[in-house]
């Protein structure tokens, strides 16, 4: 049976970055609601990251079914060009409706170098000043890259999960690692195990009938069956769940929100 979401205690997070959020109206000081946990330090080598991987991976509770689900957070980044900032996008939606609620986009220098299999070292701590604006709780994170379909079992979404402590889903646009068992059929919901030496690491997911599948696996805090079930809901009419289509329009520099959300404690 598809998963379907839940809720997670507030705190605050102090991060750095040059911020853009329309959740905050200009001068106001923004009331944080998502908690970072320091796990480890992000100025490491590529060997130091991959060692921090290989720690944190045994972490990941591959478990869960979140419920009484209110908002999903999806995230996204677009890289700076020429050197320049990257622009780290968060977007809330509302469920069921999946209207955006509140947008959080931070730009940052990013100086982790671009190595396959390391990609959280380079954008959360790009994402980590985003979340930190954010008013609205998400009770969900769908992240635009893997989970546990990661050789390390420690993709961007199960890295990001464990440090926010959120049930986090990776929806990755193509396969790391790990090859499609069987045959995936054309219509929409569809899905077909990706299996990585020995263990399903995910699920091939077709969201949209005749379409390119998405590369589902579970990041945190979630199983596996409930995150390809999430998935397949949050992606009603496009190939990508809607939290990420808009945090990828967020990042390359759309308002898609105009007034400032409610406060969770003004409810």
């Amino acid at each position: 049976m598809w998963g379907r979401p839940a809720r997670s205690p507030s705190a605050a997070v102090h991060s750095n970055g040059r911020s853009h959020g329309i959740g905050s109206r200009s001068g106001e000081s923004s009331v944080t609601r998502v908690n970072a946990h320091d796990m480890h330090r992000w100025d490491v080598s590529p060997r130091e990251a991959v060692e921090i991987q290989r720690r944190l991976a045994p972490l990941v509770q591959r478990d869960g079914e979140p419920v009484g689900v209110r908002f999903v957070a999806g995230t996204d980044i677009s890289a700076g060009g020429a050197g320049g900032p990257a622009r780290a996008a968060v977007v809330v939606v509302e469920w069921p409706s999946l209207t955006p609620v509140e947008q959080s986009v931070v730009e940052i220098q990013v100086s982790f170098p671009y190595v396959p299999g390391l990609l959280s070292f380079r954008e959360i701590p790009a994402l980590l000043p985003a979340f930190a604006r954010l008013r609205t709780t998400p009770d969900l994170v769908v992240v635009d890259g893997q989970g546990i379909a990661h050789p390390r079992r420690l993709g961007l979404a199960a890295h990001l999960g464990l440090i926010l402590d959120l049930p986090a889903i990776g929806c990755a646009k193509s396969r790391l690692t790990g090859r499609v068992e069987g045959e995936l059929p054309e219509e929409r919901g569809a899905r077909a195990p990706l299996m990585d030496r020995g263990e399903v690491v995910g699920y091939v997911v077709r969201t949209r009938a005749g379409v390119s599948p998405v590369f589902v696996s579970l990041g945190h805090r979630i199983s596996l069956e409930a995150a390809a079930g999430w998935i397949i809901a949050l992606a009603p009419r496009y190939r990508l769940p809607e939290p990420t289509r808009l945090a990828h329009q967020a990042a390359a520099g759309k308002h898609l929100v105009e007034r400032s959300p409610l406060s969770q404690s003004d409810e």
